[in-house]
Order: structure tokens, then sequence, then C-alpha cells
């Protein structure tokens, strides 16, 4: 049974131990059924395939691909370029993918889309997002409640659906919430793996990161802890169970 490419991107260890621990919760996988690459701290495997892996999902991190080169940190900038080099063989292939808030960024940005920090961007916290007639065909999408909530936090957004792909959800303040490229490529704009907990830890480290105000950050904490997520685990879930 082929593991789960799981790339992370963020530099801080507690955050990325616990987007790694729920990514594994809200895909039901055990930790030998995944193989786990932080960026900042090891390169790509030479020669990679992806299909010796039954998908790869790719976590968040504090990178927009928008940026200017000049804007990039050296981390940054060298974690961007680790990964668009399997974006070729990804689209190519239609290989499981499922990119999570910077991973459509990534996607986006490969497929020649416009990825940019004139619109859309979302505070951290709960967004309110709904289901585009073309979810109801879409095997991770179908059947989910029309509206639901989900949990965001990104500076940078994808202006207008990049070729090739189909639109399945959508928010008031963020169109572009999720896609499909091909039949097996996604990746979300919200945090498929987030829940109130983690975001609250997250918030904690990334208060002086530009995303919020950092004296609204026990406000934001508690708006998370107010929410109800539940639909996007399991589109995540759905993907787990859909490839692996």
């Amino acid at each position: 049974m082929k593991r789960f490419l799981i790339l992370q991107l963020r530099p801080e260890t507690d955050a990325a131990d616990d987007e790694f621990a729920a990514i594994l919760d809200k895909c039901d996988l055990t930790a030998d059924r995944a193989h786990r690459i932080r960026l900042d701290r090891e390169p790509l495997p030479p020669e990679l395939d992806v299909t010796d892996y039954a998908g790869v999902i790719v976590g968040g991190g504090p990178g927009c691909v928008s940026d200017t080169p000049e804007a990039k940190s050296e981390m940054d900038a060298r974690i961007e370029a680790q990964i668009m080099t399997l974006m070729p063989q990804i689209t190519a292939r239609d290989h499981p993918f499922m990119g999570c808030c910077y991973g459509l960024g990534i996607l986006a940005h490969h497929l020649g889309g416009d990825v940019s920090k004139a619109r859309y961007g979302e505070a951290v916290g709960p967004s309110d997002c709904s289901l585009t007639p073309e979810a109801a065909d879409d095997p991770l999408t179908a059947g989910l409640p029309a509206q639901f909530q989900a949990l965001v936090g990104h500076k940078e957004a994808v202006q207008a659906l990049p070729p090739g792909c189909v639109h399945l959800i959508r928010s008031g303040p963020c169109p572009f919430q999720m896609i499909r490229h091909g039949d097996n490529v996604y990746a979300t704009q919200f945090h498929p793996e987030a829940d109130a907990r983690g975001f609250e830890r997250r918030i904690q480290i990334y208060r002086n990161h530009g995303y919020f105000p950092p004296e609204q950050a026990e406000a934001l904490i508690e708006k998370c802890h107010a929410s109800q997520v539940t639909v996007p685990g399991e589109i995540l879930r759905r993907f787990a169970r859909r490839y692996g």
C-alpha cells in the first residue's frame, strides 16, 4: 500500500508538528502511511517520482508566491522552488494532490493563473463558504452541506479561475476557496486540516507576521473557538480514502 507524501513548509516546529498531526487525524492515517518532509529542513529527494505515492498533500506556510523575488526570504524562495519542480509531474499525470492554502497559490501559479494580494485576502478566523453547482458532481464535495464554515488566514489569493480548472467552493470575501484541475488535482484556500485548537496555536505563533494586528490575537482565538468547523476535515478525509 502506497504512502502519502506530506510536504510541510512551516519553520516553527510546534506549528509544523500540530499541522502534521492534524493532517493524519483528518485523513485517518497512521504515521507509517505518510512520508513527511519538512522542506525548511531537508530538500526533496533527487529524482522523486510522485507516482511512488498514493497522493501528495502540501501544508500551509508563511510564504507568498506573489511576492517579488527580493521580498522572499531565502528559505521561502527555496521551499517554493522545490514544490514548483513537482507541479509539472502532478498536473501532467493528473496525480492526486491536495494543496492547502499556500498550495492553492502554488497550483494556480503553475497553471499560469493570477495570484496576488490585490483582492480576496482574508483575516485569520472562520469564513462562511458555499458549494458551487459544479461541486455536486465531484467525489470530494458531493453531498456536503451547501454552506459551512472553514478556517482561513491568507494575504494573497487567486484572482480568477486558472486555466483548465473547475470551481468547487466559494466564499463572499474570497471567491476561490477550492478548485480542481483535471480529475485528481485539488487545492483549497481554507485549511482543511485545521480546528480551533490548532488555529489558536498558529495565531500565537504568527501574531507578528502581518496576518492581523497583534492586539487582536485573543479576539481571533475566541472567534475560532466559537465557530463550527467540520466539513473541511471531511473533504480531506475523502481525499485520503479515495486515493489511499
